[in-house]
């Protein structure tokens, strides 16, 4: 983990659909959580850091949690928010104040008491004078602290925020050292492929949901690791599916926060399953990586349950379905055993060194006069005008873009010539 001074942490608990997301959001002034009308849309932990008159926090939103529940989501939600309270600063309660104490409400609260945590009741969706003697019933629940809200609104915030963060520090964000490198890996794939698994393995923590349900998480779920003094921020995205096979409003609000962590991303881990093969899904998943300029890792997971097939033949079944991706290497793990896991950190670092090479113009001049070039266009020279992904300007005869062929031998030869692996590359086109 970072070394960096450890930030005193908040934990948002309640039942589904309680407002829990609009809160965390509305603390941290940014759209983090997904918010909607559909219950249970959390269901993993979400991270964020937030701030108040000077007091720096990390904010944590639990999964709705219904005590007792035998269903498996529910319980793993449960087993999440335990790993929360262990670390956790200060609890905000959060219940709905339009409707009646229900025996949940009670028996979360019952939980929540033997934590041994500090403990504020934060009464949801009160958001007119007249609702806010409603919030004198909560007392019942046994909490001394008890704030009247509206989350959607933003009201009722400095009595909590001032209760809640009365003991933090308000000491400044410390500035990163100059060579500190912190490298963002967004895990992409389909539903069931395995990511939330990898990231655990990853991370060595039972930090995401990990179940047989297909589509288990909906958020994107991030941790932070530290080796070798570089910080790996990975951030394990929902599964993406087909469009028109996004009904839900949680799966759709999933994609596209998916692929917003992709934008935002210098890493992509494309997760794929070994027992089926490449499938047309994963052709698409990968196209969003490649159009956004990201580094590309092929993950193939699953691998000692696959059948005998050689990694060679598989590689090469890769190559054929996914052939705009030949410069992304290929990584076969088991994120069940943990084989290969580990090595990723060396694969994912050695693509974000490559996709952040910059070629000085005088050594791209010298490659210009030295490859061989019969092609129906003139180049004069080139240069790089930006890293991640490596982009060149290509000066020429001509005004307009080069013929696909011609583009393509460019890049061939770059990357024979300076590495560029794992990185797409963006030629521009310019007359002299």
């Amino acid at each position: 983990m970072p070394d960096e001074p450890h930030l005193p942490t908040i934990v948002i608990v309640g039942r589904p659909n309680v407002g829990k997301s609009t809160l965390f959001n509305a603390i941290l002034g940014k759209r983090r959580s997904l918010v909607g009308d559909e219950p249970g849309m959390t269901r993993d932990r979400i991270h964020g850091e937030g701030e108040y008159r000077g007091r720096r926090f990390e904010l944590i939103d639990t999964g709705g949690i219904i005590p007792n529940d035998a269903e498996l989501i529910p319980t793993e939600i449960l087993k999440q928010a335990r790993f929360a309270f262990e670390q956790a600063a200060h609890i905000i309660y959060l219940l709905d104040g339009r409707t009646e104490i229900t025996g949940a409400d009670r028996d979360l609260a019952k939980m929540l008491r033997r934590v041994g945590k500090p403990i504020s009741v934060a009464v949801n969706k009160v958001d007119t004078p007249a609702r806010e003697s409603l919030a004198g019933d909560f007392y019942s629940l046994g909490f001394p602290n008890v704030f009247p809200v509206s989350a959607e609104h933003r009201q009722g915030f400095d009595d909590l925020l001032d209760h809640v963060t009365a003991g933090f520090s308000n000491a400044p964000a410390e500035e990163p050292a100059p060579d500190e490198q912190t490298i963002k890996v967004a895990i992409i794939g389909r539903p069931n492929v395995g990511k939330s698994t990898l990231l655990t393995e990853l991370v060595g923590e039972a930090r995401s949901i990990v179940s047989p349900v297909a589509g288990t998480t909906r958020d994107a779920v991030d941790e932070t690791v530290r080796r070798d003094g570089v910080d790996y921020v990975f951030v394990d995205t929902a599964g993406i599916r087909r469009k028109g096979k996004t009904k839900l409003m949680a799966e759709k609000l999933s994609v596209v926060m998916a692929r917003r962590h992709i934008r935002m991303a210098n890493v992509v881990l494309l997760v794929m399953d070994a027992t089926e093969g490449v499938v047309g899904l994963d052709a698409t998943i990968a196209g969003y990586a490649h159009e956004e300029g990201r580094a590309v890792i092929l993950c193939v997971n699953k691998w000692d349950i696959a059948s005998e097939a050689s990694q060679k033949a598989f590689a090469q079944q890769i190559r054929d379905e996914l052939k705009f991706l030949e410069y992304a290497p290929i990584a076969f793990v088991s994120a069940k055993t943990g084989s290969g896991v580990k090595r990723l950190y060396h694969i994912i670092h050695d693509a974000y060194k490559t996709a952040s090479t910059r070629i000085p113009t005088g050594e791209l001049n010298r490659f210009v006069e030295q490859i061989p070039f019969d092609q129906d266009v003139k180049i004069y020279y080139m240069t790089q005008s930006s890293i991640r992904p490596p982009t060149f300007v290509v000066f020429t005869d001509k005004g307009r873009n080069m013929h696909f062929s011609t583009e393509r031998y460019i890049m061939n030869q770059l990357r024979k010539r300076f590495g560029f692996q794992a990185t797409p590359i963006v030629l521009k086109t310019k007359r002299r």
